[in-house]
């Protein structure tokens, strides 16, 4: 520890995991929840799903493979009712009996929202990777489809995140605990990163590899001009924005370190999929028509059925 820093540790032990691989043996990995105190709790209930550990039917998310997230609740429900219809496999009722998320199952996938920002998205995935867990899922997945504003690219492009940089472009989450700032590796799996991208190539979809920047906020963190503050120049933006290209940014949400980090954390491999809704150096709001905006929506959704789709065959 330095100046109040603490880099990569929890509990005080360097967490020496990476996504996929469990201390580098062999067999099934499973979703690792690490608290100790989790193993004096008879009772665990995740409350933000209404789900309970002592639930006859926990081990009924045993055989899920992949998980796939993002923000909007009616985004989630539409995207799992359109897998299932494609895919012939029956879609369960909401699994989630409260009115924060919603949670889907289609055979070995969960479709499941978490909101805007880090600190949602954080309640999710605790609760998440708790209930994989507990139901001793191996080998699997995490994966977040979003959109997001480009940076250098045409509305419209699916951008797969090779990286991800905090505001400080530090492939860092940053969280504040015990009045320390506690830095974590948010590194995402690039086996998986590459699959989704040549899936995208192979249907003919405009797709890029790039780094994504996890912005704080909305406004001000992603440097727009069209907030209830700003403090800075439309010459400072357009600095930050041609910064962000330099360094390989090729868009802008506000999930990523947080994502990479906490998957990384429960040994499962991570990758992140978003369209751009629009070019941050042209402007600041979007303004694509609406047929044009649900076609867009449906990209990375699309390339990842494709990839899902593959998968279960293999199964």
């Amino acid at each position: 520890m330095s100046n109040g820093v603490v880099n990569g540790t929890t509990n005080g032990h360097t967490n020496g995991t990476t996504n996929g691989t469990a201390n580098g043996t062999a067999g099934p990995q499973y979703v690792q929840a690490t608290n100790p105190h989790l193993k004096t709790q008879a009772e665990d209930f995740l409350y933000h799903f209404g789900i309970s550990k002592t639930s006859g039917d926990i081990k009924s998310f045993k055989d899920i493979k992949i998980v796939c997230c993002g923000g909007s609740a009616g985004r989630f429900e539409m995207y799992a009712k359109q897998f299932g219809k494609d895919s012939g496999i029956p879609v369960s009722k909401n699994l989630s009996s409260s009115d924060r998320f919603v949670m889907y199952k289609t055979g070995p996938v969960l479709w499941v929202n978490h909101g805007m920002g880090v600190p949602s998205m954080s309640i999710m995935l605790n609760e998440v990777i708790k209930l994989l867990h507990y139901a001793e899922a191996s080998d699997v997945s995490f994966i977040r489809i979003g959109t997001s504003g480009g940076v250098g690219v045409a509305p419209g492009t699916v951008v797969v995140s090779n990286g991800t940089l905090n505001g400080l472009f530090e492939e860092k989450h940053t969280q504040y605990i015990r009045r320390q700032v506690v830095k974590r590796d948010a590194v995402l799996d690039q086996s998986l990163a590459k699959e989704l991208y040549d899936t995208g190539l192979r249907l003919g979809i405009p797709v890029e590899n790039g780094m994504t920047l996890c912005a704080d906020d909305f406004y001000e963190g992603q440097m727009r001009l069209d907030g209830a503050f700003c403090e800075y120049t439309a010459e400072d933006k357009f600095e930050f924005l041609k910064l962000l290209k330099e360094h390989g940014v090729r868009n802008i949400e506000m999930e990523a370190t947080g994502f990479a980090s906490f998957t990384k954390r429960a040994n499962v491999k991570a990758g992140i999929i978003c369209v751009a809704l629009l070019n941050r150096l042209n402007g600041d709001q979007v303004t694509i028509p609406h047929d044009d905006y649900i076609k867009f929506e449906f990209r990375p959704f699309n390339i990842v059925c494709a990839f899902i789709q593959a998968k279960i065959a293999s199964l």
